[in-house]
């Protein structure tokens, strides 16, 4: 991956609605050209997807926790968040806990009543979240106008 790629990355990551015309604009090269380096880097898998990012508060979703648990019942308890709706991450970790759930909910009401269908899979502690002063940092560093050799 050459600095051209790490600034269509940069461009995509921010804006993966932008154009390929206007990509190609940004990066100096040609829209043929940016569109198939970027045909490349989706078959190797360095871009896997594109998405939207919904505001949770606008779709009544003001409670959010993350949630460490320890379980015996792994299947079941992977099962049981694979269907739940209020669960958008979850991760395996090592330790004294087995999983790391991220829990976004209506009310800190129903974020303890999900855990109290926890119960059944094990123990577990719940850690509201109050604010987020870094909500996502991009992967690849933002790159400012003329700024493309910072990434060398």
């Amino acid at each position: 991956m050459d600095h051209v790629d790490k600034q269509i990355l940069s461009h995509l990551q921010s804006q993966a609605r932008m154009s390929m015309t206007e990509l190609g604009k940004n990066v100096g090269l040609s829209q043929p050209a940016v569109t198939e380096r970027v045909r490349r880097m989706e078959e190797r898998g360095i871009i896997t997807e594109y998405r939207t990012i919904v505001s949770p508060e606008k779709i009544g979703k003001h409670a959010a926790a993350y949630m460490l648990v320890r379980t015996r019942e792994c299947h079941p308890f992977l099962d049981f968040c694979r269907s739940n709706p209020d669960v958008v991450e979850c991760y395996r970790i090592s330790g004294e806990h087995n999983y790391l759930l991220k829990v976004i909910s209506s009310s800190t009401q129903s974020l303890e009543e999900f855990g109290n269908q926890c119960d059944k899979y094990g123990t577990y502690t719940i850690l509201i979240v109050m604010s987020a002063p870094i909500d996502h940092k991009f992967l690849i560093p933002t790159i400012p106008d003329n700024s493309f050799n910072l990434l060398d």
